[in-house]
């Protein structure tokens, strides 16, 4: 296979049509389907089944047309690393974030990111930390903050900081879901809420109804280890892989959750919640999860990649880093 037929393939499975895609493509359409054509011979299986509405892509073809993408993402980060920029950092970079602290990073990212790079450009993406570990992988991103990674040899892993984990709930009465699911002011004397209260137990986070993300959640696995350490299960009453839906379940709904701190005050509705740390045993510091910054040991690290870690580094201790 070459890069065209790579080319001409993705660009027919993204717009669903091979009519589509030779008029974006400005190519004969006989012609984009003989380069289709010669890729499904040379991998000897079909990559589309044609009906009269356009195409779909076969099993074979969802799997290459993942591999496809990382490739020409590649090639453009290539092309970008070698143009001649005056010794600035360029090209550009992937990132992958974590749904809890999209909110709290992107924007900031964003900012330092087209000041320090002004050259370069940034891509940005959320997403569960087993789908960006396998985005890395894949070359689709270049580097991903994640949570828990397991050591691989495919993988660099550089840790960053422990964020602590937290059962979050609704903070007093909540107005019925028929209401917008909006929860009422915790006071209404002015008072100064307050987030973070007493620390709760093991045995107590085991005694509530959460709302968790579905295993291989890190944050799940994390809390399943250390209840199972106690001889102690969770009760999972839904599993919901959306931060955000998340809490607005434990508004609507008698459930709680296990989040990190960041995550409530990234929703825009820390009033609304009571917030405490899980005690794990006498002595021991609270429970809390690992956030590494991953990135490829498999492709070479060019001078933007290398800063723009560190420049993520940076900013997760600045704006993850408990105040107190």
């Amino acid at each position: 296979m070459d890069f065209k037929q790579i080319a001409y393939f993705v660009q027919v499975a993204e717009l669903g049509s091979f009519t589509r895609a030779s008029s974006v493509l400005r190519v004969a359409q006989p012609a984009l389907s003989r380069q289709v054509r010669a890729l499904e011979v040379e991998l000897r299986q079909p990559l589309f089944d044609r009906n009269g509405r356009g195409v779909t892509l076969t099993e074979a073809g969802q799997r290459l047309l993942a591999h496809g993408r990382g490739i020409l993402q590649q090639v453009e980060r290539a092309r970008l690393d070698l143009e001649d920029q005056r010794g600035a950092a360029s090209g550009l970079l992937s990132v992958g974030l974590p749904p809890s602290i999209g909110r709290t990073l992107t924007a900031p990212l964003v900012d330092a990111f087209r000041q320090r790079f002004p050259k370069a450009t940034l891509t940005m993406v959320e997403g569960l930390s087993t789908y960006t570990l396998e985005w890395l992988q894949q070359g689709r991103i270049d580097c991903a903050v994640v949570y828990n990674a397991t050591p691989a040899a495919a993988i660099e892993l550089q840790p960053v900081l422990q964020e602590g984990l937290f059962l979050v709930s609704a903070r007093g009465p909540m107005r019925p879901p028929s209401s917008a699911g909006r929860a009422r002011p915790p006071s209404s004397d002015g008072r100064t809420h307050r987030l973070v209260g007493k620390p709760v137990t093991l045995a107590e986070v085991a005694a509530r109804e959460l709302v968790i993300p579905s295993r291989p959640h890190a944050i799940r696995m994390r809390l399943e280890t250390a209840l199972a350490e106690a001889g102690l299960k969770p009760r999972v009453g839904l599993e919901i892989e959306s931060v955000p839906a998340i809490l607005d379940l434990v508004l609507r709904h008698p459930l709680h959750a296990v989040l990190s701190l960041n995550a409530v005050r990234g929703s825009a509705r820390e009033a609304a919640y009571a917030a405490r740390p899980i005690a794990t045993a006498p002595g021991q510091p609270p429970l809390a999860t690992t956030l590494w910054i991953a990135t490829s040991a498999q492709r070479p690290r060019g001078p933007l990649l290398d800063q723009a870690v560190a420049l993520v580094a940076e900013l997760l201790q600045r704006r993850l880093t408990p105040a107190g």
